[in-house]
């Protein structure tokens, strides 16, 4: 399949640039899966969507406040990093800029010395690795001088940084937030448990290749991103338990759809308690071993995300909707609006 296969007109204008005050007040555009057809609601409205029985799967991963401003002790200069991966031995693999002027023996510095990093290796692509040296525990110094790591596409600084956040938010180690979970609050989640839907959390540690153009012109040569994600044994045997019991699992976001993918596939469509690396593609020719529905964001164009929600439903039927919520003024992205892919109901 081509890549252009996967575009749509976007404005710019619709591109949401700050959240909204009220994490329920997100529209919710739904469409069945299967029909591809359309309805107009509010986020808040997902309670009213999920069936008894249904099963809930959300991402429990926590952002860090991964970019970090400092400067280089020799010029002073200016130097930005972004965390992504530890390494041990207190050691990150990292994007720099500007990359140029980080050479093996660059040591830069954050406020004013509590936190100092020399580069030790030069990686690809303006990546470097650093090891830090500081007092104290390294989360809480990170927490204090780092700021949250917004998409590219988001250009206004963020007021409050647990926006970027959800609110079961728990392991940290993403790059950049499950943005579907934006939209849930603790009050809904309990509305859902009262109404007989399960709730179980899986983690998958969320890296800046979910940004990264396809690679290629044909989808099928594109390599993806690996990404760490865990299962709990508790949340394996209850996602099972309701898939045996002929209940729904819907996954909140494409990273949560990714990791019950990786594992069912690998397991006759059986969820197992394990941990590892994903790089699975999702795209349309996918079969799916265990998801029914997915609570989503809007994506962009020609994304490895609006090709993952294709492969769900059907590239006609996705952009059909995505044409929709354009007319309609949906707000799309981190930030955005949310849609609701579900199961087909026959009546």
């Amino acid at each position: 399949m081509d890549v252009n296969d996967f575009d749509f007109d976007l404005p710019e204008r619709l591109i949401a640039q700050t959240p909204l005050k009220d994490r329920t007040a997100s529209r919710l555009l739904v469409m069945d899966k299967t029909t591809g057809a359309i309805e107009h609601r509010h986020f808040r409205d997902i309670v009213d969507e999920l069936q008894p029985g249904d099963m809930l799967v959300l991402n429990d991963t926590k952002v860090l406040p991964a970019r970090l401003i400092g400067e280089k002790q020799d010029t002073k200069a200016t130097i930005e990093l972004l965390l992504l991966k530890e390494t041990g031995n207190d050691e990150w693999e990292t994007l720099v800029k500007p990359a140029k002027r980080v050479k093996v023996g660059t040591v830069v510095t954050f406020g004013d010395g509590k936190l100092i990093a020399e580069c030790v290796e030069v990686l690809e692509q303006g990546g470097r690795k650093f090891k830090f040296t500081y007092s104290g525990i390294f989360y809480e110094i990170l927490d204090e001088l780092g700021q949250m790591p917004l998409p590219p596409y988001i250009t206004e600084t963020l007021d409050d940084q647990s926006r970027y956040q959800t609110v079961f938010a728990k392991e940290r180690g993403s790059a950049a937030a499950p943005t579907a979970g934006l939209h849930f609050t603790e009050e809904i989640l309990q509305q859902l448990k009262d109404k007989g839907v399960g709730i179980e959390f899986i983690t998958l540690h969320v890296g800046l290749g979910t940004f990264r153009p396809v690679s290629s012109d044909k989808i099928e040569e594109h390599t993806m991103h690996s990404e760490y994600y865990q299962v709990s044994e508790s949340a394996a045997q209850a996602i099972n338990e309701v898939k045996a019991k002929g209940g729904n699992i819907i996954a909140v976001g494409t990273t949560s759809a990714r990791t019950l993918e990786t594992i069912a596939s690998e397991n006759d469509g059986k969820i197992v308690a394990t941990s590892g690396w994903t790089s699975i593609f999702i795209f349309p020719s996918y079969k799916f071993s265990i998801l029914d529905g997915l609570i989503t964001n809007f994506h962009l164009p020609k994304s490895t995300l609006v090709m993952l929600v294709s492969a769900l439903s059907t590239r006609e039927n996705i952009l059909a909707a995505y044409r929709e919520a354009v007319e309609n003024e949906y707000r799309f992205f981190s930030f955005g609006d949310a849609m609701y892919i579900r199961p087909h109901r026959s009546n």
